[in-house]
């Protein structure tokens, strides 16, 4: 190329032109042999800039050679022209000159070259040597260049091979087959319109994975998220032929090179090309992004030189030029698999990224990732990489936005809002749908937008609908008084579920300031915080916790009032569904919209959230109306921006060598910040790590001579007045840091050392704040910029170091920027460099929103089949369709394991549904937590599987538990055991811990460590015990670990006390409650049992050294005051001790027994409190285990649970129950009582068999002969013939076999029998009898209720009386005949207790001397509260019969009874009489099913009972009538209530 000394003219450029063009023509018929191999046009987008300059050259050129008149050029665009004409001048030389060089190097002769160059004229001769050879298509003399481009275009996209077709041989491993892999899977998945720039896109990242120099493993998992769960084949192809395919594609790359750019060279010369403003605009606007990356010596992730190098060699580079050109042009436009046409769009989605309004964040090309934000930046350097998110733009104002000023609300708002003037943006926007309707919610917006205040106004919404007068009606006009409300306070519930204890606090703390002008309460309900009963009722609003609030529902029965009342449910950060705990939050959700539906109760439904990338999944979920209830808010609407800073550095996390580094790049941020007149807050995630981490920065700013930027004015009075404050604290740590500038703030320290830093820090006089996360969430104290310092964080619940949660560091980014003083903020994050991408990705959004339901969905369900809400496959199905899982396998189905083919075939999932239920009924009913049947899909909780549910446990655990628990257990035994639960799995064994472990287990440990602490259970083991025994722990992740498992171990443990109940074994429950009190009280059982008093160490010492008891507790209860004080050598003490005795909780039993038969006994128990009530000792209420023992104290054979209260808990507490005994009989039995919550507070009650007396065992049962049928003519009556004959022809069985001794002998009878049996013609029988034997003389029929003397009276009144001539009269506490019809009448229908007062003055009534016959129904109520009743009429009567020498026959009506014979040896019945059938003896069979339900409490009980029975309706009789008794007015109600919802 020739050096110029002076810039070309125009006419020069011309001139060369014309004669670059004619060599160029003469010369292309000798290059034809060297491009044999692309003698055809190269099917790719290269040559399409080229042509339209080309086609410029040429259509000038057509039109004459300097004929300027054909260029219609004005000054300013012939200059632009010529630098356009000068720039291509020049890089056509340059091509042409590369291009000889490759030719060089691919022809072996390059001599032939030179000639060719040198013998221009010599073309024929050429041609005469190759006549084999075809001509080089004319693509560089046709004028219409542009129509033959796309002629070309539309040729190559023919040419890609459909789906359909399948490829063979080593052949297809080119840059087509690539390309045509990757447009099926992008068109599977956006459609035929996306697919061309998508598929050239994903070819690319595809092909630049496979050519990189990491291993095959490296790059699968990379493939796998290209190319997604659906293209597992063509992933392993990508794999096994990686070397293949890349040296395919390379080579065929190096020979299409040559030819493309000998085809595609453009013809010097002038090139004009005729732009639009708008064209140049974008031009414009590509150019200073260009040079803008090039000023700054980098490359955006877009277009990084590995992008455009395997761009390049696929020959995609001008194509992805021009999809980034369209992209800024459309400002900006999704450049990679944009979403389908016809998408719908929602209206109140405030984004500026058009995709947005289709139902996510931009999609990435190949959908399972998002794009980053437009302008992210990544710097590389030595020790570590950094990645830049820059300030994102406010969001524009739309025309229908109106912002809402306080003073045009309701009154209810206007007061409780009256610190502000108006709404901010976002409020304002969804203040109608909030607080106009009650319309479902899901608000997605940047962490500090006004997401509380938008739940205020839905709990707003909520109070007033339970306002009198309502809001909008009440005249309040003087803001200086607030206005008058009656609220219904006890109608309903408001419940908050914040995902974490810290933020409840604030909420409670935010919404009890904001509504206590209503009387409305606001409490926390946590792990920590628990509340009574009253408490409860007396609550408003529950902030509480996921875990909690799961806990509280699945206790359904017992909580049902509660839950029932629930009105408004607000779910805070609700994109923790993607996280671990996301699955609880997903069962929450499930709960109440099915609870929702099947009560036809509402229940609204609030989602907060930060920045969703899927936002429209996740309101289907909630049961949001996206029209109306989907809010989303992007970046643009942060009150302060915040540029975002993502900085990995290289190491292994927790190294010394990490932490230096973590040091060193914190410091060149920190500094740098300060420098520029900043405060900030440096984030740390343990309290020491924070005077490490303030002293590390402060040497590191020594060291490079900066430490006096960091240091505060010193020109104020109030720095004055600060410093003093400071030089009286006594952290030492926090004086000497504060003179540099720095400071330190974290929970160990004073509150008032806290108060302090915080006042230091928001005036200014602190340049850098190292402090943990709980300065994020409970003190809102913000600053300009935030650094979070390392990202693992110890873990408890897992025992290990883990990341840092993404709602920790969204609260730590809300703090950056303060409103008042900045116009943005600044975060940072450090982490290691195989962190970077995870939080990248995460705070970006970048990936959906995953369920984690799957996980946890066996101990779900198990849950759910406790509650009663699925009782078979189907409604489990059922259930599963309400969870997030099922709307993202719909969605995402690769991610759950499902296959394409599968979702099409079934697109609602019912078949998957289905296996998924049945699996994990399997494995729970395996576990025996559940009876299940495979055939019908019946499913039933079991006693384990309901304690487990109301204990949280999971199945691994109960498993485990299940393998090692036995009847007989030590201490040690069940501390084993509960070590190896799934609960403490996380927890890991340290080198750095070993130390402490073993002066732990020889000084804190009274049991024996199984396994030793190299294990998990044996440093779990250690732990607990150590616990129990107050040890002093160093470490502080074993100070974390004891927490944990102190907290988990105590639930556990209760839930094995209850399963050893459930399992009646005494010894195993009475370790496992012993050791939950020790727990709770951290002492061991053999402690003395003052220790639970606040007694002083000295005085304690008199009673208990070491744990060896000096003075046992029954020796103490016989001592007065002065003798207690005597004993601990300490007088004035002695009151004091003495009262703490008789506090101690101890109660007295006795018991009464009683023979049923002689395998049942019944026991009357009486239990009385011994002990004085003190309010702070007791509380409301004390509670005692009382069991009843064999002799062996191995079985349990009845336990309940006492309840004293102070009001009236001297009162004694009488039950009766029944137990089973065995002969021969024991010698006693033992009952035991023991506190529920006091060690030592235990009683131990015998109840001898030595003067128990059996039953005789008699047969209790006659067996139904087989007779023929009587006939009715058996009665030799023809009047009571036709009484018969008009409902029956023949006795059944029961009466013919009984009928001889009613209707013929005189003898009492009693007739047990099953109902239905016919007893009531036996009473007609007996009756017969009576009047036929003694006509003039009256029958007395007993019947136990009211009622059934009405039955009876309207049945023997229309179908006796009249045949027969006789008379009827009824005789009850609602009818009192005058004594004239009762001598007249002959039947005398009554009451136990009216006959007998009628019959105490028998000497007086002659009617009731003239009986001859008592008939006394449903006699088997005899061992009732009215049997003694029943006992004195029947004494009476045989004592008047006795009196007036007459004869009175008694007969009893009854089911079958168990001691039949004892009742007929008191009713005088010898040998004939006594019938007594069995209960199978029926006309009509009868099938029993017998269902128990636990509870202690009548009206859960009763609950829970209503599922149970409505499904026993379906499966026993859905087509016929159905009577289901309950046993009180008020459950009939309630019962048909929940039947019909």
């Amino acid at each position: 190329m020739h050096e110029h000394q002076r810039p070309p003219t125009f006419a020069d450029l011309l001139r060369l032109r014309d004669a670059r063009r004619e060599r160029l023509l003469d010369r292309r018929a000798k290059h034809t042999e060297l491009l044999q191999s692309a003698s055809s046009p190269a099917p790719d987008r290269k040559g399409k800039g080229k042509g339209k300059a080309s086609e410029s050259s040429e259509s000038i050129h057509q039109n004459g050679k300097h004929s300027a008149s054909h260029l219609a050029y004005t000054s300013q665009g012939v200059d632009r022209t010529y630098m356009s004409i000068w720039e291509e001048l020049q890089s056509s030389i340059a091509r042409e000159s590369s291009l000889r060089r490759a030719l060089l190097g691919l022809d072996s002769t390059p001599e032939s070259i030179s000639k060719c160059d040198d013998e221009a004229d010599d073309s024929l001769a050429f041609y005469a040597s190759h006549p084999s050879l075809r001509p080089m298509p004319d693509i560089l003399l046709r004028p219409d260049l542009e129509a033959y481009v796309r002629e070309l275009e539309s040729k190559r996209i023919q040419q890609v091979p459909s789906s359909g077709q399948k490829d063979s041989g080593k052949s297809r491993h080119t840059g087509s087959w690539l390309l045509s892999k990757c447009r099926q899977i992008i068109v599977a998945a956006a459609g035929v319109e996306a697919a061309t720039d998508a598929a050239e896109a994903l070819c690319t990242e595809v092909f630049k994975v496979l050519r990189c120099d990491r291993t095959d493993d490296d790059i699968q998992g990379q493939l796998l998220e290209l190319v997604g769960f659906d293209n597992m084949e063509f992933l392993g192809q990508l794999v096994s032929q990686r070397a293949n395919i890349v040296r395919g594609i390379t080579d065929e790359a190096d020979r299409a090179r040559v030819a493309a750019a000998m085809r595609d060279r453009a013809i010097p010369g002038v090139q004009a090309i005729i732009r639009s403003e708008k064209d140049v605009a974008i031009e414009k606007e590509i150019n200073k992004a260009r040079r803008k990356a090039k000023g700054k010596g980098k490359q955006t992730e877009d277009g990084s030189l590995e992008d455009q190098e395997a761009a390049r060699i696929l020959g995609f580079g001008a194509d992805l030029r021009r999809a980034r050109e369209r992209q800024l042009s459309q400002r900006p436009a999704e450049v990679l698999r944009p979403e389908a046409k016809g998408a719908e769009r929602y209206p109140h989605i405030y984004t500026s990224t058009p995709a947005g309004n289709n139902g996510g964040a931009l999609l990435s090309m190949f959908g399972s990732k998002y794009a980053l934000p437009a302008g992210t930046v990544r710097n590389e350097f030595s020790d570590h990489e950094e990645i830049t998110i820059p300030i994102a733009k406010a969001a524009v104002r739309r025309a229908t936005e109106q912002p809402i000023a306080i003073s045009d609300m309701d009154p209810l708002c206007q007061y409780t809002f009256r610190k502000y003037t108006s709404l901010n943006r976002i409020q304002s926007i969804i203040y109608p749908t909030a607080y106009k309707t009650n319309e479902n919610i899901l608000l997605s917006a940047p962490t500090g937008a006004g997401k509380t205040d938008v739940a205020l106004l839905t709990i707003l919404r909520t109070i007033s609908q339970y306002c009198s007068p309502a809001p909008s009606e009440l005249d309040w006009t003087d803001p200086s008084r607030k206005p008058e409300f009656t609220v219904a306070k006890s109608e309903f519930k408001i419940v908050y579920v914040a995902p974490m204890k810290a933020l409840a606090a604030e909420v409670v703390e935010k919404y009890q300031s904001r509504l206590k002008w209503l009387g409305i309460q606001c409490r926390e309900l946590t792990g920590d915080m628990q509340l009574t009963k009253a408490e409860v009722n007396a609550t408003q609003i529950i902030v509480t916790t996921p875990e909690k609030w799961d806990v509280v529902t699945r206790k359904g029965s017992g909580d049902m009032e509660l839950v029932d009342r629930v009105k408004l449910l607000i779910v805070d950060e609700i994109h923790l569904l993607n996280e671990d705990r996301g699955s609880v939050i997903e069962t929450l959700i499930a709960r109440t919209q099915r609870q929702v539906e099947a009560r036809q109760t509402m229940i609204r439904l609030v989602g907060l959230s930060a920045t969703l990338p899927n936002y429209v999944d996740v309101s289907g979920f909630l049961g949001v109306n996206p029209h109306k209830g989907l809010f989303y808010f992007d970046a643009g609407f942060r009150p302060v921006p915040l540029e975002q800073h993502f900085v990995g550095v290289h190491g292994k996390a927790g190294t010394q060598a990490t932490t230096r580094l973590l040091n060193r790049v914190c410091y060149d941020r920190v500094s740098q910040l300060v420098a520029e007149g900043n405060q900030v807050m440096v984030f740390v995630h343990a309290r020491k790590d924070t005077v490490n981490t303030a002293q590390a920065l402060r040497e590191l700013a020594l060291a490079d001579g900066m430490l006096d930027q960091f240091a505060s004015p010193e020109n104020t009075r109030q720095h004055a007045q600060l410093v003093a404050r400071v030089g009286k604290s006594r952290n030492r740590e926090l004086k000497d840091l504060f003179a540099q500038g720095f400071s330190i703030h974290h929970a160990g320290m004073l509150r008032s050392d806290r108060t302090l830093v915080e006042e230091l820090f928001g005036k200014g006089l602190v340049r850098v704040l190292c402090c943990t996360s709980t300065l994020a969430w409970g003190v809102n104290l913000p600053a300009y910029a935030v650094v979070i310092k390392g990202t693992q964080v110890y873990n408890s619940q897992k025992g290990a170091f883990t990341d840092l949660s993404i709602l920790d560091v969204l609260q730590i980014f809300g703090r950056a920027g303060r409103p008042q003083y900045e116009t943005h903020g600044v975060g940072y994050i450090l982490t290691t460099h195989d962190r970077l991408s995870h939080y990248v990705s995460a705070i970006t959004m970048q990936h959906p929103i995953e369920s984690r339901f799957a996980s946890n969905l066996i101990d779900n369900l198990n849950a759910e089949i406790s509650l009663g809400t699925v009782t078979n496959v189907e409604e489990g199905v059922a259930w599963l369709g309400y969870t997030y899982m099922y709307i993202r396998m719909q969605k995402n189905p690769s991610v759950y394991g499902l296959a394409a083919d599968e979702l099409a075939d079934d697109p609602m999932l019912g078949q998957r549904r289905g296996e998924m239920i049945r699996n994990a009924a399997r494995e729970l009913s395996r576990l025996q937590m559940i009876v299940f049947d495979p055939v019908t899909g019946f499913m039933a909780n079991k006693d384990l599987g309901r304690i487990s549910s109301a204990y949280y446990l999971r199945h691994e655990s109960v498993e485990a538990f299940n393998k090692a628990m036995r009847a007989r257990m030590t201490e040690a035994d069940a501390i084993a055991m509960l070590c190896v639960s799934k609960e403490f799995e996380q927890i890991r064994v340290r080198n750095t811990e070993e130390k402490e472990l073993k002066q732990l287990l020889g000084s804190a440990c009274c049991c024996d460590v199984k396994g030793g602490i190299d294990s998990t259970s044996g440093k779990t083991n250690v732990l607990l015990q150590a616990n129990i025994s107050r040890a002093t722990l160093q470490d502080f992740a074993l100070v974390s670990d004891s927490a944990y498992v102190a907290q988990n171990g105590s639930r556990i443990i209760r839930a094995l006390f209850e399963i050893a109940l459930s399992r009646n074994w005494g010894p195993a429950a009475s370790v496992a409650l012993s050791l939950s009190k020790s727990i709770e009280k951290q002492m061991w059982p053999f402690e003395h049992p003052l220790k639970q008093f606040p007694i002083p160490p000295g005085i304690m010492r008199h009673l208990d050294n070491g744990g060896n008891v000096l003075v046992d507790m029954e020796r103490l209860y016989d001592m007065d005051s002065g003798e207690l004080g005597a004993l601990v050598r300490n007088q004035a003490f002695g009151s004091t001790l003495a009262s703490y005795v008789s506090q101690l909780p101890r109660v007295e039993v006795s018991a009464e027994i009683a023979p049923i038969t002689r395998g049942v006994l019944q026991v009357t128990m009486s239990v009385q409190a011994v002990f004085e009530w003190n309010d702070r000792m007791h509380g409301a209420a004390e509670a005692f285990w009382i069991w009843v023992e064999d002799a062996d104290n191995t079985e349990i054979y009845h336990n309940e649970n006492v309840l004293l209260r102070k009001r009236g808990y001297m009162e004694p507490k009488v039950s009766v129950f029944t137990i089973p005994v065995h002969e021969p009989l024991p010698t006693q039995i033992f009952i035991r009582a023991v506190s529920d919550r006091w060690i030592g507070a235990e009683t131990v009650t015998a109840i001898s068999f030595r003067h128990l007396m059996l039953p005789e065992h008699h047969e209790t049962h006659t067996d139904l002969l087989d007779l023929q049928p009587l006939p009715v003519t058996a009665l030799n009556d023809p009047c009571l013939e036709a009484i018969c004959r008009q409902r029956f022809t023949h006795f059944n069985p029961v009466q013919t076999q009984i009928f001889h001794t009613l209707y013929r002998q005189p003898y009492n009878a009693l007739v047990g029998a099953p109902t239905g049996s016919g007893k009531t013609i036996a009473a007609e029988l007996a009756m017969w009898w009576a009047f036929r034997e003694h006509p003039r003389k009256k029958v007395v029929y007993i019947a136990p209720l009211k009622a059934l003397v009405k039955e009876r009276v309207a049945d023997w009144g229309e179908r006796l009386t009249g045949p027969m001539g006789r008379t009827l009269v009824e005789m009850t506490g609602d009818v009192a005949p005058d004594p004239e019809s009762i001598r007249q009448a002959d039947i005398i229908i009554t009451t136990p207790e009216k006959w007998d007062g009628v019959s105490r003055a028998w000497h007086a009534r002659e009617y009731v001397q003239q009986v001859s016959l008592v008939i006394i129904d449903e006699i088997h109520l005899l061992g009732g509260d009215r049997g003694p009743i029943l006992e004195v009429i029947v004494s009476r009567m045989n004592h008047i019969a006795a009196q007036t020498a007459q004869t009175v026959r008694v007969v009893g009506l009854s089911t079958a009874l168990a001691n039949a014979r004892d009742l007929a040896d008191w009713l005088g019945i010898a040998k004939v009489g006594l019938y007594n059938f069995r209960h199978s003896v029926r006309p009509v069979p009868l099938e029993i099913y017998i269902d128990g339900f636990p509870g202690r409490h009548y009206c859960p009980r009763m609950a829970s009972m209503n599922r149970p029975a409505y499904r026993a309706i379906r499966m026993h009789s859905p087509q016929k009538p159905v009577i289901i008794f309950v046993s009180s007015r008020r459950q009939t109600r309630l019962t048909a209530q929940d039947l019909i919802a």
